[in-house]
């Protein structure tokens, strides 16, 4: 619903706040609004953590287990009585096995003994040996393509380390003072440990939506131009009131209340002059005064005051409609109707408002054509001529409409809208740039000019409600055949 220009509201809003106080809401709209951009980035993300599964070779782990333990003192060299605690000692010892494993001295007879092809090194990288903390424990494990390799290669190290440990790692000799027992024998493994199916693929999921809300994000943050009539509100806080979208009815050189009248697209307009109605009167009058403008061309400013000025003679409403774009008319060219003699002729006194208002369609509406591009446009729209015209106006008619100039060639409606009038801001999707609706805002704000509304045009359709509605509207086209099938019908009989 249209907001009174009386009442006392700011429409005015800080871009940078707006974007300092993202919410989930603002998110979701902006996810919903690059929808197409978040499912590629997971499909992207996704897809390669599904090629990542087909052409990752499988490794299997086998690990085995070995327990260390002080051996019987008995047997041992007096010189280790100093040491301590046997348990102390353990612990001590067992905290650098697991790097002792990964050297030349346990791997060398591995390879030896396997007649393996591969270096230490190499060896050093599928061999991992973990000591759980605070046990005696020491977890050998070893990865390879082949399950019963790495068993092999794993039980082998074990028995390796066992060896160094207890026969050449101390005294030359001497029985060592720590004993290696094994636990646990490799055992083949039957499934693989890497790649882990269910973690990459849940990496995947995450990480597709992920990179596909932060591309939408981004798409939404360095697009120069609107694409969705809730990116307005960001700038300019005002509700909108209708969403128009591409129709050939709507670029026709008439009005589409005129030839197409029962289309879905002259319903959307008779909702916008709804909204409109509720603008409060212009004082001491009963006549309503709608100033359309737009912030740049090409946005359907004007298609939108002939719609509407159409759409309010219908109901019975005397309409003044006038071409205020001195500097580019085209009300006259959109109606088809001469547009030699106009508003120009009026305000430099050159011809009577009489002799210049046209009759269009209806007896209830009246149309002015701007006339020939004056040189001092500006001076003659702020000019006493142009307000006393539009008091009086306001006093003949019951909506009086104006095109204008884009805000950003001129700021003529800001100024038509200061005398109680009702500013609607035309904007079109992929059309309307977000740096020139930021400085309107501002400029609108400076001169204290609230916005009615918004119409948008080039809006998208909703699918569902299109074909749920698909039969309560016709068009001209459809009665015209149907009229012509009836005829042909009665032709024959």
């Amino acid at each position: 619903m249209a907001q009174a220009p009386n009442e006392e509201k700011s429409y005015m809003v800080g871009r940078d706040n707006h974007h300092n106080d993202l919410t989930f809401i603002d998110l979701f709209h902006i996810v919903l609004k690059h929808l197409i951009t978040v499912v590629i980035g997971f499909i992207v993300v996704f897809g390669l953590s599904c090629v990542y599964l087909l052409v990752k070779t499988p490794e299997y782990t086998a690990t085995a287990q070995a327990f260390t333990t002080y051996s019987d003192t008995s047997n041992v060299n007096e010189n280790y009585s100093s040491l301590g605690s046997a348990a102390s000692y353990i612990s001590t010892q067992v905290k650098s096995y697991p790097t002792l494993i990964t050297t030349d001295v346990v791997l060398q007879p591995v390879i030896d003994q396997m007649h393996l092809d591969e270096s230490i090194a190499t060896l050093a990288k599928t061999i991992t040996a973990v000591n759980p903390t605070n046990t005696a424990f020491i977890n050998i494990s070893a990865s390879s393509e082949d399950p019963h390799e790495a068993a092999k290669i794993a039980n082998a190290v074990t028995d390796s380390f066992q060896n160094v440990v207890q026969s050449s790692l101390y005294m030359d000799n001497k029985q060592s003072p720590v004993k290696i027992t094994v636990v646990q024998k490799a055992m083949v493994p039957e499934s693989p440990s890497a790649p882990k199916t269910p973690l990459v693929l849940l990496i995947g999921i995450v990480g597709g939506l992920i990179v596909g809300i932060i591309a939408a994000l981004l798409k939404d943050v360095l697009s120069r131009k609107i694409q969705d009539d809730s990116e307005l509100t960001t700038y300019i806080n005002a509700p909108t009131l209708g969403r128009i979208p591409e129709d050939e009815a709507v670029n026709s050189n008439t009005s589409v209340i005129i030839s197409e009248p029962g289309s879905s697209v002259a319903e959307d307009y008779r909702r916008i002059c709804t909204n409109l109605s509720f603008i409060a009167p212009i004082s001491g009058t009963n006549s309503r005064l709608v100033v359309v403008s737009a912030v740049g061309a090409n946005e359907g400013k004007t298609t939108t005051a002939v719609n509407v000025a159409t759409a309010l003679a219908e109901t019975g409403s005397a309409v003044l409609l006038i071409d205020a774009d001195l500097r580019n008319p085209s009300v006259a060219k959109k109606l088809d109707i001469d547009g030699s003699a106009g508003l120009a002729h009026v305000l430099s006194g050159q011809a009577s408002v009489k002799d210049v208002v046209q009759r269009f369609w209806k007896a209830n509406l009246h149309i002015m054509p701007a006339g020939p591009k004056p040189p001092n446009a500006a001076q003659l729209l702020n000019s006493p001529v142009m307000s006393e015209l539009i008091n009086n106006a306001l006093h003949q008619y019951d909506y009086v409409i104006i095109d204008t100039a884009p805000l950003v060639v001129a700021n003529d409606g800001a100024l038509f809208a200061k005398q109680g009038g009702g500013l609607v801001m035309v904007s079109r999707r992929g059309v309307t740039l977000k740096k020139q609706l930021s400085e309107t805002a501002a400029e609108l704000a400076n001169l204290h000019v609230d916005v009615t509304g918004f119409v948008f045009n080039g809006a998208k359709l909703d699918k569902k409600l299109a074909g749920s509605s698909y039969y309560y509207y016709t068009s001209s086209s459809d009665s015209q055949s149907k009229e012509r099938h009836s005829s042909h019908s009665k032709d024959k009989h």
